[in-house]
């Protein structure tokens, strides 16, 4: 029996890497991580070692999940076209979809990606309000059309904003009251709504993530978005929920990040957690909103609604609701956040523990009487968590928020061991 070869040394692969992918793409971590089996909460490199995901909301139900899997095979060995064709399945997951939604929002269009999803919701209000205006927060990210990479701040200075789009400053809890953090976000939108119109420009949308999670992370106190709604709606704008992060139950107090706020989007974007991994996207609308677009445009996406992506999208819905994922990322998250303010207890550097589910930020500070940013430590940090077998990320403008995002089936074990390791690491990086 031939003996499998084995895995590629890490220069050889960054060599062909950029050689065959040229300048633009980007790694995580100081040391690569080379991936080649996923489980569950684990991932495990090609030296056979496993890491603790608590990174991915990619894989929101676990990686490689049985019922996921065994959904795409199934349908796979059946039939894949697209959706100008009739087939059940892209209108069983739309009736399905739309159940979990507010009954305004009632018809659904599905994509390939959340950055197809975004440029089509803005598509949508632009045909529905007759203007063009955008107002984001200072370090959104939206996708990478161009539409919405001119509206992602975020992929950084070499990336100009759209002559249509404003920009205001996020809610931050850690630095603003609470009470008054949702006014002063309404003033700011008021205020990126004049300029536009000194601009001859008039506003399309509001596009909001609702926990902010590019910006650092913002989930308290719940209501504080409803004033920003309100002031995009009074000039004829619309409020365009970007869920591609929160939403299908990662925040366990609601199923969609928007629905803390008591808010009903006029639009509401999905992707990546909708499919698993599997590339699958979508948007709920209000009927009396798509009307216009549909009057003026058809809408064809050779991908997007998919047997087979319908299938998958399905069966992770199966997945969220059979295993109570929803519930088990308010309990478990609660759980986390317990033992993080417990770190923060120990450790000067931890300014703020803050989140909502199993969606949470640990802001590192290297003043906590200033509450001064430390992108520096943060990185260290990613970077000895990634060494201790744990994944993590970081976000925000100065990237000092640790980015704490694991699949849904995320447990309390789970937690402990990441808690464990964070304290170890944090006592090495400060």
């Amino acid at each position: 029996m031939q003996q499998p070869a084995p895995p590629a040394d890490t220069d050889t692969l960054l060599e062909r890497r950029k050689r065959l992918l040229g300048p633009a793409y980007r790694l995580f971590y100081e040391e690569p991580l080379h991936l080649v089996r996923g489980e569950g909460v684990w991932l495990h490199d090609a030296e056979g070692r496993r890491y603790l995901d608590a990174y991915n909301n990619v894989a929101s139900v676990g990686h490689a999940h049985p019922q996921v899997v065994q959904a795409l095979a199934r349908q796979a060995a059946v039939l894949n076209t697209h959706t100008r064709y009739l087939h059940e399945g892209v209108l069983d997951y739309a009736e399905r979809l739309l159940g979990h939604l507010p009954s305004e929002l009632g018809q659904a269009m599905f994509t390939c990606t959340g950055s197809e999803a975004n440029d089509l919701a803005l598509r949508i209000a632009r045909a529905h309000t007759g203007a063009q205006g955008v107002v984001i927060t200072r370090w959104a990210y939206h996708g990478v059309t161009t539409v919405l990479a001119e509206a992602s701040p975020s992929l950084g200075a070499g990336m100009k904003l759209g002559a249509a789009v404003r920009t205001v400053a996020a809610p931050d809890s850690y630095r603003e009251a609470g009470a008054d953090m949702g006014q002063r976000l309404a003033r700011d939108v008021r205020a990126a709504i004049a300029d536009l119109q000194e601009q001859g420009l008039q506003p399309a949308a509001l596009l909001v993530d609702t926990v902010f999670s590019s910006d650092g992370l913002c989930t308290a106190p719940a209501g504080f978005l409803q004033p920003a709604v309100e002031a995009i709606r009074e000039v004829g704008g619309l409020f365009i929920a970007d869920e591609v992060q929160p939403g299908f139950g990662r925040t366990g107090e609601a199923f969609w990040g928007f629905a803390r706020h008591g808010v009903v989007p006029d639009i509401v974007t999905l992707g990546k957690p909708m499919g698993n991994g599997h590339p699958v996207a979508g948007l709920a609308v209000r009927p009396e909103v798509l009307a216009a677009f549909g009057r003026e445009c058809r809408y064809f996406n050779t991908f997007g609604g998919n047997p087979v992506s319908m299938a998958v999208a399905s069966a992770v819905l199966d997945v969220i609701e059979q295993e109570a994922l929803q519930a088990n990322a308010l309990t478990v998250g609660q759980y986390l956040r317990e033992g993080l303010l417990a770190l923060a207890a120990r450790h000067e550097a931890v300014g703020d523990v803050r989140g909502a589910g199993l969606f949470v930020s640990v802001e590192l500070v290297n003043d906590r009487v200033r509450r001064q940013a430390d992108g520096p430590l943060a990185a260290r940090v990613v970077n000895g968590m990634r060494r201790a077998g744990v994944l993590l990320s970081a976000s925000g403008p100065q990237a000092n928020c640790l980015k704490i995002r694991p699949p849904l089936v995320f447990s309390k074990a789970n937690a402990d061991e990441l808690l464990d390791k964070l304290d170890g690491v944090l006592k090495a990086a400060t």
